[in-house]
């Protein structure tokens, strides 16, 4: 809890995602950022348990949604937006280069001709820097593209939400390899964020904890610069590329990369469904650009 908000955070440990509910305590008016909605690959059925644990909390605090924040568009869950949208309201945000992204794999995919790449699938597209409320907190969202182009983090009351920026400490950083991911980007945007006052709080989106601890989500800038293995002061620009893309090129593909995608960047809707009433997802064929690596990285643990 900070002066103004307060911050309760969900854990999914099938995608190792953390999601957030911030809210004015005075106001009741709140934020949902990165909701999770379930995919069992298997089956090709979805569900909403985490998302409906986000919906609990807001019931149970009497909170009234205004926004409902992504990071970027995530390539190992597929969003609840829609599903929180439905039951609560408020506005689904995103950043403005999610056009980038949209382009990028509405090619790929060979999206049907309605689909344009062109962020209008969301309520409202940010720039860096633009500030916006919930209740009477203001935030800020802050571009820091790298693990991908469009990637926001939203700056609230000496908290920041970093998305896939940073992870704790002691797993570092998010890989940078997706298509429009640069490593070298990902280094400035830590340490923009890293230059941030020292006691600013620290909300990761991802854990994947070692068997030594619980997984966790909050930590510092200072414990950050001091700490982290990737991007701890000390470690500059040249070490830290060189780590990452040799890091990188031993990671597989993110196990839900093709069904998330192709959900988040329409901002949580399902595909068009066919004339049998039934919603289909596209797999390319030997075309996704990222190659698996035989032995490579736990395909869940983009780092």
């Amino acid at each position: 809890m900070t002066a103004r908000t307060t911050t309760e955070g969900f854990f999914d440990p099938r995608t190792g995602t953390i999601s957030y509910v911030v809210w004015d305590t005075a106001s009741r008016h709140a934020a949902v950022i990165d909701p999770v909605l379930g995919f069992d690959v298997k089956s090709g059925h979805t569900d909403t348990g985490a998302a409906d644990e986000l919906l609990a909390c807001i019931a149970r605090e009497g909170l009234q949604v205004d926004w409902i924040l992504e990071t970027h568009a995530h390539a190992d869950h597929l969003s609840a937006a829609r599903h929180v949208q439905a039951k609560v309201g408020g506005r689904i945000g995103i950043g403005a280069n999610i056009r980038t992204v949209q382009a990028t794999f509405g090619k790929l995919f060979n999206l049907e001709r309605g689909f344009l790449p062109d962020g209008s699938q969301f309520d409202h597209l940010f720039e860096d820097g633009e500030t916006f409320r919930i209740g009477d907190a203001e935030v800020t969202a802050l571009w820091v593209p790298g693990h991908t182009p469009a990637d926001m983090a939203y700056l609230v009351d000496g908290a920041v939400f970093v998305g896939d920026t940073l992870f704790m400490p002691d797993l570092g950083s998010a890989r940078a390899d997706f298509p429009g991911g640069d490593a070298r980007q990902l280094y400035a945007s830590m340490r923009r964020l890293l230059a941030l006052p020292p006691e600013t709080v620290v909300y990761v989106c991802h854990d994947y904890p070692p068997a030594t601890r619980a997984p966790a989500w909050k930590t510092t800038v200072a414990e950050q610069r001091a700490a982290n293995i990737h991007v701890r002061d000390g470690i500059d620009e040249e070490a830290f590329v060189a780590m990452r893309t040799a890091r990188d090129a031993t990671l597989e593909v993110p196990s839900l990369i093709l069904p998330s995608i192709q959900v988040n960047i329409r901002a949580g809707h399902f595909p068009p469904a066919d004339d049998n009433g039934v919603a289909y997802l596209r797999i390319p064929l030997n075309a996704l650009p990222l190659q698996s690596t035989p032995g490579g990285a736990d395909a869940q643990t983009p780092r």
